[in-house]
């Protein structure tokens, strides 16, 4: 494929739309991606997805825009669980497990009394860029805004919480505030790119960037702005392979972070094994 086949099928309207929201949905969860899996808040993700799927159903079954009912339930479903692994009576993997399995549960049987799996819940469970509308795109790139907002004006007090909570705490900072400020900001991420990666998917775009990046960044800040070039970069290459493949795009975008991941994993092996030898 040549660029000028990549520049005819970036032109689609609804490729612009899928761009446009993509770019902004991995931009939020690469960000967010570093906190979580550097604190190992990573399954968070997950568990606030499948509540996602849950409440999706609920709202096609009243007939009610998804994104509308979605993004209160899996917020106060975050601070919940938050709360829970805070009160230090539940594990935090547990609570999570909880939510996650119940909300599955509860979103199978709502799905199966209504309308059953039709293509609306399929698209909401694996990613479709053809079933995103004006109003997802509007609704999307605002909470998108509010997430890189949030994160670049409490990003010093983010960084001392994520690094060293007894030093935050030593420092006066709230951790309560800012481990909740951590749980709404995953959970408008997740809500804003359930349409897009699905709710089954969207966890790996929390993850998979901040692993690689993981892998090669020396500070806090240059793994921020690494995670972030590796979400973009994999997020475009993925949505052109889901496009050519007739893939849902979420799948498309996984397996690159996938392949992705494993280049880096080879490149720092050699790395390692070639800085051995020279010492």
């Amino acid at each position: 494929m040549n660029i000028n086949e990549i520049i005819s099928i970036l032109s689609y309207p609804f490729m612009s739309r899928a761009l446009i929201v993509g770019i902004l949905v991995s931009l939020c969860a690469s960000l967010l991606g570093v906190i979580l899996v550097l604190k190992r808040y990573s399954l968070i993700g997950h568990g606030l997805a499948d509540v996602g799927f849950a409440s999706l159903s609920l709202a096609m079954a009243i007939g009610v825009s998804p994104i509308y009912i979605s993004a209160p339930i899996v917020i106060f479903t975050s601070f919940i669980i938050m709360y829970v692994s805070q009160s230090k009576k539940i594990n935090g993997d547990v609570a999570i497990g909880v939510f996650s399995t119940a909300s599955l549960a509860f979103g199978v049987i709502i799905t199966s009394l209504s309308n059953g799996l039709n293509m609306d819940v399929y698209s909401y469970m694996f990613g479709s860029i053809l079933a995103m509308n004006k109003s997802d795109v509007t609704m999307s790139i605002v909470l998108s805004i509010v997430v890189i907002t949030l994160f670049v004006v409490f990003y010093n007090r983010l960084f001392i919480v994520t690094e060293d909570e007894n030093f935050a705490k030593a420092s006066g900072i709230n951790l309560t505030f800012y481990q909740f400020l951590i749980s709404f900001l995953t959970a408008l991420t997740v809500v804003i790119g359930m349409r897009m990666m699905g709710t089954l998917l969207i966890s790996s775009l929390i993850i998979f960037p901040a692993v690689i990046a993981k892998k090669f960044a020396m500070s806090f800040k240059s793994l921020v702005i690494l995670s972030a070039i590796v979400s973009i970069f994999c997020f475009i290459v993925g949505i052109l392979v889901s496009f050519i493949f007739n893939l849902p795009t979420g799948a498309g975008i996984v397996l690159v972070n996938i392949i992705t991941m494993f280049i880096s994993s080879l490149i720092n092996i050699i790395a390692n094994k070639l800085g051995s030898y020279r010492n």
